[in-house]
């Protein structure tokens, strides 16, 4: 396996590294973006860890490309805000119409020269999903209709059967949000795209856990890693939670 770092939007003040894991000649595609809100950390730190697995061949594909670009947003990052104007807000919502920030667009056109079949981003909320159905906390988010739903089902049913506080179990909303690299990415690239959102009132070590997992369900959904493979996670010898 080949893990490749490249810079988008050099020398720019957004500039930020992304990083490509390639194994063999074929095989699926997937995106994940982490840090689109800068202030989001274990969404962050989650995809920091799969990088640092991916280097050091602890976490290895069995076919395919993976791109991962583990924080967006540098300037709200260094902020630790979650960014003005929103840069969720800020991508193409149609096939005509450009992103309205040369961050979103410069992420979407890497987006669309790799043709991703499967989209994550990795997000935070606030609240319990389990709890109180109004919340994003403890939710996978994708586009009603999108080809991901079934996949998105079968992995919170996995989820949720290795949580043992049903209050952190996680549930699926079903919504489009216009501007939102996810939406974006279904709509225009036709990818099964997935927000993840981990609640912010669960411990950090917990929250990047939890999207560690989620992001490795989705690549073995994608066939890309085999079945009888151990979950990673953060605590992965030379792999520490900050």
């Amino acid at each position: 396996m080949r893990v490749t770092k490249h810079m988008l939007g050099k020398g720019s003040p957004w500039a930020t590294p992304y990083y490509i894991a390639t194994e063999g000649q074929g095989g699926p595609h997937v995106m994940v973006v982490a840090g689109i809100h800068g202030k989001e950390m274990a969404s962050i730190r989650a995809a920091e860890k799969l990088v640092e697995l991916l280097n050091q061949q602890k976490l290895r594909l069995s076919q395919g490309k993976l791109m991962i670009i583990p924080i967006v947003n540098q300037v709200a990052y260094r902020k630790r805000i979650r960014g003005v104007p929103d840069l969720n807000r800020t991508f193409p919502r149609t096939k005509k119409k450009a992103a309205t920030q040369p961050l979103a667009a410069a992420v979407f056109e890497l987006a669309r020269k790799h043709r991703p079949e499967w989209y994550l981003d990795l997000h935070e909320a606030n609240g319990l999903s389990q709890k109180d159905a109004k919340v994003l906390g403890q939710t996978l988010i994708t586009n009603s209709g999108n080809p991901a739903v079934p996949t998105v089902h079968r992995i919170i049913k996995r989820m949720n059967c290795s949580i043992k506080v049903k209050d952190q179990y996680f549930n699926i909303r079903l919504r489009e949000l216009p501007g939102s690299s996810r939406t974006a990415a279904a709509r225009i690239l036709g990818a099964r795209s997935v927000t993840v959102e981990t609640g912010w009132s669960l411990p950090k070590k917990v929250r990047i856990n939890y999207q560690m997992q989620i992001v490795q369900h989705f690549l073995r959904e994608a066939g890309m890693m085999k079945t009888n493979e151990v979950y990673l996670s953060a605590q992965v010898r030379g792999v520490g939670v900050t």
